[in-house]
Formats: C-alpha cells, structure tokens, sequence
C-alpha cells in the first residue's frame, strides 16, 4: 500500500479536530447549522480571478467579489500582473498595496481565503521587481545547483509572497524536461531538470521553502507536461506516444513527505490512462492514477478552466461537472484569458445546480470541502 502522505495525516488530525467539535472555524458554517450547508460547502470550491487593485473597492467589479465572498460563494481567489486581455495593470501594484488588498478581502471572508499566484521564478512571475520581490531565479537555473539552494530560494521567496498576504503559490513544477523545446516548460525553463530524481529533490527543497514560510505549494502538472509539444493554453495537448512513467518519478519520491501541498492536474490528454479527457477532468488519472496508485489524499486543483483545452471542448457546467467527478477539489478560473465579473458566482451556481439535479451526488461535494478545510486548517490559515 502507498504511504499516505505527511499533508493528509495533518490534514486528518485537523478534520478530526473539526468534525469533533474542538475546533470550529469562526463564521465557516451558518449559525444554528449543526454541518455546513451545500452552498457553503460549494463555494469553498471555487478559485476566481477578478480585475482590481484593491484602492477603487466601490468599483462595480469589486463590490461583485466582495459579495461573493461575504456570501461564501468563493473559497479563493487568484492574482493576476498584468491583465491578459487589456495588458494594463490588473491587481499588483507594491507588496503593500496587494497586502492591503489580500487583508481587504480576506476581512470580508466567512473562511479564510486562498490567496494564490503563480511565482515559479524567471519568466513564470506575477510579482517583478518594480512591484518590490527580487526575481527568483528559473527552475531550470536552480535546477543546476543544489536542493539547499533551492531551498532557501524558494524561502526568500515565500517571506516576501507572505508579506504581500499571498498564501497560496502555483509552483514548483514537478514536469521533467524530456522535451526541451515543449512550448509550455522547456521552452520556458519552468523544468527543473530531465533528471526525474533531480526534479524531486528540487521540487521537494521548493516546496518546504514556501512551507516554511507560510506559503502553501503546488504541485504541477500531474502526470506530466513535460514531454508534450503543444501548449494547454492554446488547444488540446496530446502526450499519449512521447508521455513516460519516469514522469511520475518526482510524485513518489515526494508526496509521502510533503508539507501541506496542492496538486494541480494538467490540461493535457494521455489516451492511454485517461481516455479522451484532459487529466484535469479524467477519473483514471485524478482518482486513479494520483489518488488511487499514488495515495494522495490531500487537495487537488484544477488548472484554468478557462484555457483552451477545456473551454474550446466543453461548457463551463460539463467542465466542472467532469472535474469534481473525476475527484478534482478547487475549481480554478483565472478570468483572465476571458473575463467576466460574475465569474465566481456562476461558476457557484453550476455548481449547486449539478448537485441538487443529482449530477454530482453531494456526498462528492462533502468529499472537496473536507479536503480543503484540512488544508486550511493544517496549513495554519484557520
């Protein structure tokens, strides 16, 4: 049997602390409610982005998020530098104006939120220098020197993410670089090494930086991008005849020991393990392969569901449909490849919907919430 993982025996003593009675989140269940309510249990679910900096909060935008999260349809939010469809500012300006920002939106949460960006370091970046975080160098940099490097880069890192209320960072990124020109990693140097062994042990140095720090790691993008010669972003990746188990590698060698992590499934398609389905949305892969052969019991998010290789396939509804059936926990939209204010609380409302028709059986909803508010809880956010 596979170890279970260090994140799911926390993540089980905080669960068991919660469902005891010792320890009751303030404001995370309706008062007089006995057990959450699917519409609460629902919005921890979701991960939006949203346009806004924080220091217009009346803006139309904003009081949209606002009354999301004051209504608990959100359990997390995504930040974005710059706006990918105006290329002006979006919502990082300083380290203090996105701490204000993260405080602002957190002080309206019934349950504290994940605040997550993806700062794998050299071209993967939200935060640049001028907004006030030194860069990081690549993975494929430190991937040259030693894990205790990594180490305390990925520490320096994780004080100066923290300090700009950032909870939640979308790296490292597990992917071995078979193939150095794949568009998405190794054409961006986001591989740590084509050594499976190597990118555990920098992998697993990332990660405990962060954690450290009190910034929670994901890992990506299961089982494996970095083989591939497409790019998610843009349309279906097929890594079906280049794809390798040594691509698993770096996932056992880390998960039994890992702090309390994420995992993020790829957009990518293996016909062999999951069918027709990017592993995102394919139980073989996400309940099978990652949950099942792996073990790993603790939290997994989706990649954007809004990129090209979900959306130009599927509605929104059939795509979170798949995802929480294939056994994935947070629903990421970045709303940022298409943009749409009312995101989050449609993405909810999907959400509940599939539930009460009993296209989703609310015993899986239950499944995501516990999960993630184990994370919390263990990852000191409760």
């Amino acid at each position: 049997m596979p170890q279970r993982p260090l994140n799911s025996l926390l993540g089980g003593l905080c669960l068991l602390a919660l469902c005891t009675g010792w320890l009751v989140p303030a404001r995370a269940v309706r008062a007089g409610e006995v057990q959450p309510s699917l519409e609460v249990m629902a919005g921890q679910m979701i991960m939006t982005g949203f346009r806004g900096s924080g220091e217009a909060p009346n803006s139309e935008e904003m009081q949209l998020l606002l009354q999301d999260i004051r209504a608990g349809r959100i359990g997390g939010v995504i930040l974005f530098e710059p706006d990918y469809l105006t290329q002006k500012p979006r919502n990082i300006f300083s380290v203090s104006q996105t701490a204000a920002l993260a405080a602002m939106l957190q002080t309206e949460a019934r349950t504290p939120l994940f605040v997550g960006v993806d700062q794998e370091g050299g071209k993967v970046r939200r935060f640049k220098e001028k907004h006030g975080i030194a860069p990081t160098p690549s993975a494929a940099a430190l991937g040259k020197g030693m894990p205790e490097s990594t180490r305390k880069e990925a520490l320096r890192l994780g004080k100066a993410l923290r300090a700009a209320g950032i909870n939640l960072n979308f790296a490292p990124c597990l992917d071995v670089n078979r193939n150095p020109n794949s568009p998405a990693i190794g054409a961006l140097d986001r591989s740590f090494s084509p050594d499976p062994k190597k990118v555990a042990a920098h992998g697993k140095a990332f990660a405990q930086g962060l954690s450290a720090a009190g910034v929670i790691p994901c890992y990506k993008h299961f089982p494996g991008h970095g083989s591939a010669r497409g790019d998610s972003h843009l349309g279906l990746t097929d890594i079906s005849s280049v794809w390798s188990p040594q691509e698993l590698e770096p996932y056992r060698r880390i998960l039994p020991q890992t702090p309390p992590a994420m995992i993020m499934p790829g957009h990518i398609v293996h016909r062999d393990k999951g069918g027709d389905l990017p592993a995102s949305l394919s139980p073989e892969i996400v309940s099978g392969m990652l949950r099942g052969d792996l073990g790993w019991q603790g939290v997994v998010v989706s990649d954007d569901l809004q990129m090209q290789a979900v959306e130009g396939r599927y509605s929104m509804e059939e795509a979170v449909r798949l995802a929480v059936l294939a056994g994935t926990d947070i629903l990421l939209f970045g709303n940022n490849l298409r943009h749409d204010p009312k995101q989050g609380r449609k993405a909810h409302a999907a959400l509940l919907d599939l539930a009460r028709q009993g296209r989703i059986p609310e015993a899986r909803i239950r499944e995501s919430y516990d999960r993630i508010m184990a994370l919390k809880c263990a990852a000191g956010l409760l």
